[in-house]
């Protein structure tokens, strides 16, 4: 157990969800604080820590999920540092320094590996020795864990910007990414969705063809990830996947994609217990962001 209470933070593009919990993951206080600029956010979430640590016990041990690109290379000069977001104000920030004054060891990753962290020890990937876990909210990612450990190479996985097949006679959207303009994400995710329709799939009175349209771009996603990292089960979440009949689709298409080339007992017919919705709901960043506070302050314990 960890000497201390845990400071976990999910920050989010529209909003950072904070906490204070015992390391069993007890939250004793949370708050919200709308994402504006780090000049108008990092100083609430900082009074909310040291206001809710005065009420409750120290803080031993800091855990951020964060909206990226992240650097969360534990060795890098700049980790704990947002890089290329295209959210306005936000590039160059650190989080490790402006939360430093909290005086606790840190730890900080991405949003989808926090959520992927919290569904591998509480949620829908209990019992998986790989899980991955994609969000398909305002933008797409995917982390996959491990043996508990999220996967990565000199920095963590971008899946939400690969490319898809894009058949321009059958959608003619060029794509809202600022980078790639019809990667996934610009192509699938939340906002290319409201651009492209003008609303949202869960609020369409006739979202047949738009769920068609969604799920097969996912589909490229979901058949990728069982070809590169054979998950022992794919969790998809996020605001979008909320969709009437959305993710019954994307079994479907993941299915017609892997074509029976792939024979496996954890592949059931009709993909039903391989692809599954999470099962924390919107709990799973917070929770994943209480594990990763405690590993933290448990780095360097006896």
């Amino acid at each position: 157990m960890s000497a201390g209470l845990i400071a976990a933070i999910e920050a989010g593009g529209t909003k950072f969800v904070l906490a204070l919990a015992r390391a069993d993951g007890t939250i004793l206080a949370q708050a919200r604080v709308p994402t504006l600029t780090p000049a108008e956010t990092l100083p609430r979430v900082l009074d909310f820590f040291r206001a809710a640590a005065a009420e409750h016990g120290p803080i031993g041990g800091i855990g951020i999920a964060s909206f990226g690109p992240l650097d969360s290379d534990p060795g890098s000069p700049v980790h704990g540092t947002i890089t290329t977001t295209p959210k306005p104000g936000w590039s160059g920030t650190s989080l490790r320094d402006w939360l430093a004054p909290l005086g606790a060891p840190l730890a900080v990753d991405t949003d989808v590996n926090g959520a992927a962290l919290g569904e591998w020890q509480s949620g829908a990937g209990q019992g998986c020795a790989t899980l991955a876990y994609t969000t398909v909210g305002t933008g797409i990612g995917t982390g996959v864990i491990h043996a508990g450990i999220p996967r990565a190479g000199f920095t963590h996985f971008e899946a939400g910007h690969i490319r898809v097949p894009h058949d321009l006679t059958q959608d003619p959207f060029a794509g809202t990414c600022p980078f790639h303009g019809d990667c996934l994400e610009g192509l699938a995710s939340g906002r290319a969705i409201a651009q492209r329709y003008g609303e949202s799939l869960e609020v369409m009175k006739h979202p047949a063809a738009a769920v068609a349209l969604v799920a097969g771009y996912l589909a490229n996603l979901a058949t990728n990830l069982v070809l590169l990292h054979a998950p022992d089960r794919l969790v998809f979440g996020g605001g979008v996947m909320k969709a009437a009949g959305l993710l019954a689709a994307l079994r479907r298409e993941t299915e017609r994609r892997l074509a029976g080339y792939i024979v496996h007992p954890r592949l059931d017919p009709g993909l039903e217990r391989y692809i599954v919705g999470p099962g924390l709901g919107d709990l799973a960043g917070i929770t994943g962001a209480i594990i990763l506070g405690n590993r933290a302050a448990n780095a360097n314990r006896p």
